[in-house]
C-alpha cells in the first residue's frame, strides 16, 4: 500500500490511558483503494486509543461530507457522513492465526512483537460503510422531491411502456427462417455421417 506513515501509530510508545489522533481524509486517500463512487471526500476522522495491559480499544468518530449522484435522476448532490465506529485490538503470540479464526469484526488481533499498527484499512472501510446506500435527491419545504422532473418524466414515460408496445417483435420477425435453416443443416451432417 503506498500510504506513509501517516496512519501508522507507534502503539509501543504509548502510555496506558487515552490518546487522541485526528485525520483529515481527501480524495487522495482513495487512490490505493481504486476507484469509489464519490468525489469531493472532505472528511474528518477522529481516533480515540485507550492502551490497556495487553489490549487497546479504538474509537473511531466519522464526520464530513461527499459528492455523488442522484441514483434516481443523476443530479449532482452533496451526501452527509456520520459514523462511529469501535474496535478492539488484541496483542497475541499468533495474531495472523488468531485473525483467520476471529468471527468477531470488531476484534483484531496484532503480535505482541509488533510496534507500530496501520488504521488505513480502518479508515477506509470506516468511511465506506458511512456512505448512504441510497443517494437520493432530498425534498422541498412543500415535500416534493428536488430531482431533476425532466429524467423523471422521461423514465415515467419508459415505465408505461407495456412489451406489446415495444418495436421488439417487428425487430427480429425475419431472423426465425434461419434458426430454422440452421437447424435443418445439423440435421444434414448428422445424416452424412
Amino acid at each position: 500500500m503506498g500510504h506513509n506513515r501517516t496512519f501508522e501509530i507507534p502503539f509501543v510508545g504509548l502510555t496506558a490511558g487515552e490518546h487522541e489522533f485526528e485525520y483529515r481524509i481527501e480524495d487522495q486517500f482513495f487512490l490505493d483503494f481504486g476507484p469509489q463512487d464519490f468525489s469531493n471526500c472532505q472528511t474528518k476522522v477522529k481516533l480515540l486509543l485507550e492502551k490497556h495491559s495487553g489490549f487497546m480499544q479504538l474509537h473511531f468518530d466519522i464526520d464530513g461530507t461527499i459528492d455523488t449522484l442522484c441514483d434516481r435522476c443523476g443530479n449532482p448532490l452533496s451526501v452527509q457522513l456520520w459514523d462511529e465506529f469501535n474496535l478492539i485490538i488484541k496483542l497475541v503470540e499468533d495474531a495472523d492465526k488468531m485473525n483467520s479464526e476471529e468471527e468477531d469484526p470488531d476484534i483484531f488481533y496484532l503480535d505482541r512483537n509488533d510496534s507500530h499498527m496501520s488504521i488505513a484499512n480502518w479508515i477506509y472501510e470506516f468511511i465506506s460503510l458511512s456512505v448512504p446506500l441510497q443517494h437520493i435527491c432530498k425534498l422541498d419545504e412543500k415535500g416534493q422531491s428536488t430531482c431533476n422532473q425532466k429524467v423523471i418524466d422521461q423514465l415515467n414515460f419508459f415505465n408505461e411502456i407495456t412489451p406489446s408496445d415495444a418495436p421488439s417483435k417487428t425487430l427480429w420477425k425475419g431472423l426465425d427462417q434461419f434458426k430454422d435453416l440452421e437447424a435443418e443443416d445439423a440435421d444434414a451432417s448428422e445424416a452424412d455421417e
